[in-house]
């Protein structure tokens, strides 16, 4: 019988996506061939705003703090050192963390900070760990956004309250006061007012956990404005666990009118009396006696309510009923129920969350725009910020001093540059300063001379700076103080954000942009103003921000400006503006004209944040663009090739709620590009026709923004400071099937001729290796040997390693991935046991610039890969010097070892002669000489690394002290080191000769010296 298949449209369709999706498959390399390339923490190790602190009871060493964009960290040194330890289950931004009382190895952590300002970032729900933050699963309120404060039932550590602030971008019914009684698997909204108001404040009674005060807060805040407060804005109490509740905020006595934000706590000595800072306009310190039936305002200082939205806690101590803490720019302490306060400052300043001991006053956390300190004197003294890797940055560039260094506006802080590398062992305070500009700003190092560089801030503050000699200068293209005035009526609008960058094509030219194009040729002496208004300019946005009850004017909410630029490296004159309020223009005759060429397809009013001119077509660039202060959080990309004509929608792969921040251009590899986003890193090797994870082992936190030096990736984070990949190479080598392949030997990236040690610190940023890095795919763990040799331009074998070890030195690798790190250097000296030398090494000499050879066998078979090792830019030897300075060096170290060879004999063969059961005449005659010519090699009497001090030190360590100074720098050998040089190998040379002569003509008749020769592997 005949079977009859009905034709299907659909199915065709299915297989042909299936098989395109198979194709496209095949064309992206697995990970695990590349996934050896790492990120690397380079710093700062400054702390940045942490919302949320909690001790531990029982335990006067154990806090954890929650930081915005970095995840939850934990010290158990009271502070000393911090470990991140969400790290590889959650991050981002963190609001609340708690620790339960009943078991402390219960602790509960709530994503979203209450600290809501312009560069605010969501969390992802509630996390828990079992096992004080070694482990953690989610727990729930994945879409609340914002959590602003838990509380663990004291007994019942399944027991769990959230205030949930919500999505402050949009109004949503996900706020309130939720309740867990299952430890997280499910939880139900106890307390909400409505969809605009989230819940900010929660405690339980120290002494009654069924008694719960609670305050909600209207807040929301857009692109251009932050408002707190209105009718959503309540206190409540409830006495039965959430069941019921009573609004507070409706008695008589409590302040009338329109309320903000308001804290709330209770005091643990006596549960009536009730403290609460409130925003209002008759706002302050309240107090109640009555458990809040019943409200007296005792202050009304402006110090403790300014900014009322960033701020607004307030703690009562835990031993004395009269002193509370009320928490702002500084915090403030009372002892007299809060009628009046004294301030004071932990080390950095705007104080967010404090903690105190339940059963030492003395003892105490508190939360910052640093980060989070320690004290253990009530205040008196506080802990370091400088070990806190949680710095949030906006921008990032770099210079071109070498090793160069890394540039961005350190939110709450300076602005700083940090080198990417040193000789050292880890990047420390060292290696950074402050530079130009303020905590919001681009930075522009002068491309004639690194030690001048311009930097911004918010107001429109341009300034630039000579580290040469120490002096600034401000340079604003429009002076005008704006502080506390909305955008509307400025000459021109500066974002706090605003560009500033120099012409890739002419050095001297400076541009910056307000709402208009700026430049400058005269380093900011004067403007030339050469665009019209590039933004929508829509009046109902440049208002005043804040309100109702409080303004809040700094800039950070000026809208309609231009957020993003960017120049042409390849034409002179095509620039690129990305406005804040959904406009992209661009320019092809140096601002004549300017055309709007925003994508017809894109939404209204998204943000510009990054535009990224092509360095392979002048009609080609990318931008990335977001919406997520609109509630919209998809990710937005966009790529063209003629000048903005038409765009095409480039985010397939990049998952719907990671809203993309920046995109950048491989500036080797056409079509590598790089997209940092609110949530993870990516990449695509198909010019953005797909998207793949470049995570690795970077954590979860926004990456703000990216840069490309020398085939390193350079990612800025809001929250975990700057993070770099050392070589793109390999990225750019890695291909489908590598990871069929028995082994693969990717090319190494070309090497500059530098030390550096790579270590891991929890107080400072992780150093790049010196010399070269090898990376590699291993299918399976090699059935025999692997070996990894380097070879000159003359194939001459010069440093080798082996799984099956070379010179007590073995090569360990296991399957997957590998890096091999050579730090260029020729073998060492050899050495003897007990050697003791004062101011000298037995390390051989790094090679000469040139081009060398990798070879990498496995089981006998083989691949060879090129690179080159550059020159030390910061030396101005010639190469003919280097080769001289190398010679010298191995001149030495031969000599070294040919001297301790023969020290090693000399000793064998002592052992050996007495040991023979016959003793020849001459036998004491041949160890005095023996004994006279080691010690006129070597000082038998050291012992310790001190003794030389005492016991001088002979040629040979006289001779390997000219490693050490010569060796120093990269520099030809000093007439006068040559001279001594020949002297010592001179006078070594004459024992060397005694001794040959000796053991040819006597103590060869003795002893099988051949044979002894081999064993201690003493070469001809």
């Amino acid at each position: 019988m005949k079977m009859i298949t009905r034709f299907s449209w659909s199915g065709l369709v299915l297989l042909l996506t299936l098989a395109g999706n198979l194709l496209f498959a095949q064309q992206v390399p697995d990970p695990k061939v590349y996934d050896a390339v790492q990120w690397r923490l380079i710093g700062p190790f400054r702390g940045g705003r942490a919302d949320g602190v909690t001790g531990v009871n029982g335990s006067d060493k154990t806090y954890y703090f929650a930081s915005t964009g970095g995840g939850i960290w934990k010290t158990t040194n009271a502070g000393q050192t911090w470990k991140s330890v969400s790290d590889g289950f959650f991050g981002g931004s963190m609001g609340a963390v708690a620790v339960a009382e009943s078991d402390t190895s219960i602790v509960y952590a709530g994503g979203g900070e209450k600290t809501v300002r312009g560069n605010v970032s969501f969390g992802y729900g509630m996390w828990k760990s079992t096992d004080a933050g070694k482990t953690w699963s989610q727990a729930g309120l994945e879409k609340s956004r914002f959590i602003s404060r838990l509380r663990i039932h004291p007994t019942n550590p399944d027991v769990v309250y959230a205030a949930v602030l919500g999505d402050i971008f949009q109004p949503t019914e996900m706020r309130g006061v939720y309740k867990t009684t299952d430890g997280g698997k499910n939880w139900e909204k106890i307390l909400y007012t409505n969809e605009q108001a989230g819940a900010v404040d929660l405690i339980l009674d120290p002494n009654n956990p069924e008694t719960i005060y609670a305050t909600t807060w209207e807040i929301k805040r857009t692109p251009y404005s932050l408002e707190s407060g209105g009718p959503g804005s309540k206190m409540f109490k409830s006495t039965d666990g959430g069941k019921n509740w009573e609004e507070l905020s409706a008695k008589e006595t409590f302040p009338q009118g329109v309320l903000g934000i308001m804290g709330i706590t209770v005091s643990p000595k006596n549960s009536n009396r009730l403290y609460a800072i409130i925003e209002n306009d008759n706002g302050g310190v309240f107090t109640s006696k009555d458990a809040g039936q019943t409200w007296e305002k005792v202050n009304e200082d402006r110090s403790l309510r300014q900014r009322a939205w960033y701020y607004s806690r307030i703690y009562a101590d835990t031993q004395d009923e009269e002193t509370v803490y009320v928490l702002n720019v500084s915090y403030h302490k009372s002892t007299d129920g809060g009628k009046t306060f004294k301030g004071a400052n932990a080390p950095h300043g705007d104080h967010h969350d404090l903690w105190i001991d339940p059963a030492n006053n003395q003892r105490m956390i508190i939360a910052d725009d640093g980060g989070a300190q320690v004290s253990e004197d009530g205040g008196a003294n506080w802990t370091t910020y400088m070990n806190q890797p949680t710095s949030q940055f906006y921008r990032v560039t770099t210079d071109n001093s070498f090793p160069y260094r890394i540039y961005g506006a350190q939110q709450d802080n300076s602005t700083v540059r940090i080198r990417h590398r040193n000789d050292g062992g880890a990047i420390t305070e060292d290696d950074w300063q402050p530079t130009a500009g303020g905590e919001s700003g681009w930075i522009a190092p002068d491309p004639l001379d690194n030690d001048i560089v311009f930097g911004g801030s918010y107001g429109g503050l341009l300034t630039w700076e000579n580290h040469r000699n120490g002096t600034s200068r401000t340079v604003n293209v429009w002076p005008d103080n704006p502080m506390g005035h909305g955008a509307e009526g400025m000459k021109y609008r500066f974002q706090w954000n605003f560009p500033i960058f120099f012409s890739p094509h002419n050095p001297k030219l400076l541009y910056t942009t307000s709402n208009q194009f700026h430049r400058s040729t005269d380093y900011g002496q004067s403007w030339e103003v050469f665009s019209p208004d590039l933004t929508r300019n829509d009046k109902s946005k440049l208002g005043p921000s804040g309100g109702p009850i409080t303004k809040d004017n700094t800039s950070v909410e000026y809208y309609a400006t231009i957020f993003t630029a960017a120049e042409s490296p390849l034409k002179q004159g095509v620039i690129w503006a990305g406005s804040d309020d959904g406009l992209v223009h661009v320019t092809t005759d140096n601002g004549v004209t300017w055309q709007n060429v925003t994508p017809k397809d894109m939404p209204e009013w998204l943000q510009i944040n990054s535009i990224e001119a092509s360095p392979f077509d002048a009609g080609e660039a990318y931008f990335a663009a977001t919406g997520y202060k609109m509630g919209n959080y998809q990710p937005y990309l966009y790529k063209t090739t003629d000048y903005g004509k038409t765009w095409t929608k480039i985010v397939s792969g990049i998952d719907p709620e990671h809203f993309t921040r920046v995109v950048r251009a491989d500036p080797v590899k056409r079509g590598m590009l790089y997209a940092g986003t609110e949530t993870a890193m990516y990449y695509s090797k198909d010019d953005g026709a797909s998207w793949h994870s470049l995570q690795l082992n970077l954590p979860i936190v926004p990456i703000t923004d990216l840069t490309i030096k020398e085939n390193n990736l350079i990612a800025a984070t809001q929250g975990r400071s700057f993070w770099i990949i050392d070589d793109l190479t390999v990225l750019h080598q890695a291909e489908p099937g590598i990871e069929n392949k028995a082994f693969h030997l990717y090319k190494p990236q070309d090497s500059y001729r530098m030390d550096g040690m790579k270590r891991s610190s929890l107080t400072n940023g992780t150093n790049r290796p010196g010399g070269v890095l090898v990376y590699y795919f291993l299918k399976e763990k090699p059935a025999d040997e692997l070996k990894i040799e380097f070879f000159n331009d003359k194939n001459e074998r010069i440093r080798w390693f082996s799984t099956k070890g070379v010179n007590g030195d073995t090569l360990k690798v296991k399957p997957g991935a590998g890096e091999f790190n050579w730090n260029l250097r020729v073998e060492n000296a050899e050495g003897f046991d007990g050697l003791i030398m004062w101011a000298a090494n037995l390390r051989g000499p790094k090679v000469v610039p040139g081009t060398y050879k990798v070879k990498m066998t496995v089981d006998g078979q083989a691949q060879e890969q090129i690179f080159k090792v550059l020159a030390d830019p910061r030396y101005e030897s010639t190469q003919a010097e280097l080769e001289e300075q190398f010679a010298f060096l191995m001149a030495v170290r031969d000599k070294i070892t040919e001297t301790h060879q023969t020290i090693k004999l000399i000793r064998a063969y002592r052992s050996e002669l007495d040991s023979l059961s016959t003793k020849p005449d001459n036998l004491d005659q041949i160890k005095a000489e023996m004994q006279e010519i080691e010690e006129t090699l070597y000082q038998t009497k050291n012992r310790s690394g001190q003794d030389p001090l005492n016991y001088p030190i002979r040629l040979n360590n006289k001779l390997a002290h000219l490693s050490s100074v010569v060796g120093n720098g990269d520099y030809k050998p000093t007439d006068q080191s040559e001279a001594v040089r020949k002297e010592l190998t001179e006078q070594i040379d004459v024992q060397l000769a005694r001794f040959r002569k000796l053991e040819r003509e006597q103590i060869s008749r003795l002893l099988n010296i051949e044979e002894m020769k081999t064993k201690l592997e003493i070469k001809k």
